[in-house]
């Protein structure tokens, strides 16, 4: 069963986010991640939407998705998102 990690990001600093974006592709194929969507212009179609980009990427099971997330790795990269960004994730389990 997927399980899909879906960020809604505003960027506040593209150059400290760059940090992020220079090493998470790596990561994502690393731990079996796979980029569904990137998207710098999202249509609302209902409600309000305060951000500048949406992501989705797969992972093909939650164990690929939490060695990824809780990686050493990741966690070192991901202070960087957290710097630069305000962004809300979730994980949701596809069928």
């Amino acid at each position: 069963m997927s399980y899909y990690f879906v960020a809604s990001i505003r960027i506040k600093d593209e150059k400290e986010y760059q940090k992020y974006l220079d090493r998470a592709d790596d990561l994502f194929a690393r731990y079996m991640g796979r980029y569904l969507a990137v998207d710098s212009q999202s249509e609302v179609l209902e409600g309000e939407w305060n951000y500048d980009r949406a992501v989705i990427i797969q992972f093909e099971s939650k164990a690929d998705f939490n060695a990824w997330y809780r990686s050493e790795d990741y966690q070192e990269i991901l202070k960087f998102r957290l710097k630069a960004a305000e962004c809300d994730t979730l994980l949701v389990q596809g069928k």
